[in-house]
C-alpha cells in the first residue's frame, strides 16, 4: 500500500510539473492509471466519483506537505484547474556554513510541540535535499545544548497557523481584572514569548486599536475567520517592542509603592530602591511603564501604590471590577 501510495503521489507531482495549463481533476483522473484502476473513468457513478474527490484531495494535500508548490486556476467558464510550475518549485543551490548548519540544528530542537518538530525534522530533510552538503551536521557541534521553548497554551497552534496564513480569528479573552471572558475579533500579526509568556499582538477589529493578548488568558477554541487584514501589519520589530512594552517592560518612569515585608519578591527584583518602614512594610521605588496596574493588582492587599495618583487610580478601578465580578 505504501509503494502504491508514493508511486501515486509521483506519477500526480510529473502531471502537475509537466503540464504547460491547468489541468482539471477529470483530465487528473483519466491521466493517472492509478485513479482509473481505482475508480475508472470520470464519467463514474456519483459514488466513485466521490471517493476520487476524496483521495485526490488528500493526495493534493500530501503533495503540498511535501514541498510542492501546487497552485488553483479558475477558468473563464468557472472550472477549477491545477498546476505546479516549475520556476515556483525549483530552489537555487543551498550553500551553508557549519555555523549556519548549527543554527538551524538548534532551531529544529528547540521546540517539544510534536506538530513542530516534526516541521522542523522536515525542513532539514528539505536541505538536504535541496543541496546541504552531507558532511555537514546541523546538530553539532552544539549537541550538547538542548533549547527549549515550553508551550501549554492550546491556543498556540491556530493562532500561529493564522498568524503564517495572515487569517482574521475569534476567540473568548478574559482580562485580568475581568470575571467573565468577552469575545475579540482579532487580526493576529505575531507570537512572542516574553519571560516566560506567550503573548500574541495583533489588530483588535472592536477596539480598532493594536492590542496584544496574553495566551494563558484565551479561554475556549480559536476560531478562524474569512476576509483580508483591515490593517497594515508591522515588521516583527515593532511587535517585539509592542509586547515588551504591553508587558511592562518598557518604563519611562517611576513609581513609589507600598509593599508587604515578606511578599512581592518579582517587584523586588526590579525595584530601584527599597527602603524600610517598619510595621511589616517597605517602600520601594520601581519602574513604571505600559501593564504596570494589572500587574500590581495580582499582589492583591499586599501592595499600596503611593505615587503616581494616575497609576494609583487605574489599579483601585481594577480591584473594583474584581470585586464586582
Amino acid at each position: 500500500m505504501a509503494i502504491a501510495k508514493a508511486e501515486r503521489l509521483m506519477n500526480l507531482a510529473l502531471c502537475l510539473l509537466g503540464t504547460r495549463r491547468p489541468l482539471s481533476k477529470r483530465e487528473l483522473r483519466d491521466s493517472i492509471e492509478a485513479y482509473v484502476e481505482a475508480f475508472g473513468p470520470g464519467n463514474g457513478a456519483s459514488g466513485s466519483d466521490d471517493s476520487f474527490n476524496r483521495m485526490f484531495e488528500r493526495d493534493k494535500d500530501d503533495l503540498r506537505e511535501l514541498g510542492l508548490v501546487i497552485e488553483t486556476v479558475e477558468s473563464l467558464d468557472g472550472e477549477i484547474g491545477y498546476l505546479a510550475r516549475r520556476d515556483s518549485n525549483r530552489l537555487p543551490p543551498i550553500t551553508l556554513d557549519a555555523e549556519e548548519a548549527a543554527a538551524l540544528g538548534l532551531a529544529a530542537k528547540v521546540w517539544q510541540q510534536a506538530r513542530l518538530a516534526g516541521a522542523a525534522s522536515g525542513a532539514l530533510q528539505k536541505l538536504r535535499a535541496a543541496g546541504l552538503p552531507e558532511d555537514v551536521d546541523p546538530y553539532g557541534p552544539h549537541g550538547a545544548l538542548e533549547p527549549r521553548i515550553p508551550v501549554h497554551e492550546a491556543a498556540f497552534e491556530p493562532l500561529m497557523l493564522a498568524c503564517r496564513d495572515r487569517r482574521p480569528v475569534v476567540f473568548d479573552y478574559r482580562k485580568a481584572t475581568a470575571a467573565r471572558p468577552e469575545q475579540r475579533h482579532v487580526e493576529p500579526w505575531a507570537l512572542e514569548c516574553w519571560r516566560g509568556h506567550w503573548y500574541l499582538a495583533g489588530w483588535d477589529r472592536d477596539r480598532a486599536a493594536e492590542r496584544v493578548f496574553r495566551l494563558s488568558r484565551i479561554t475556549g477554541k480559536v476560531r478562524s475567520r474569512g476576509g483580508r487584514y483591515t490593517a497594515d501589519v508591522p515588521d516583527v520589530v515593532t511587535v517585539r517592542e509592542t509586547v515588551a512594552s504591553w508587558a511592562g517592560e518598557i518604563a519611562d518612569r517611576s513609581a513609589r509603592i507600598r509593599l508587604r515585608s515578606d511578599a512581592g519578591y518579582p517587584l523586588r527584583a526590579k525595584a530601584t530602591s527599597v527602603r524600610e518602614l517598619g510595621d511589616g512594610w517597605d517602600e520601594l521605588e520601581i519602574p513604571y511603564g505600559h501593564g504596570l496596574d494589572a500587574w500590581l493588582v495580582e499582589f492583591g492587599p499586599d501592595v499600596v501604590v503611593l505615587e503616581p495618583a494616575e497609576l494609583r487610580a487605574d489599579v483601585v478601578d481594577r480591584l473594583r471590577a474584581v470585586a464586582k465580578g
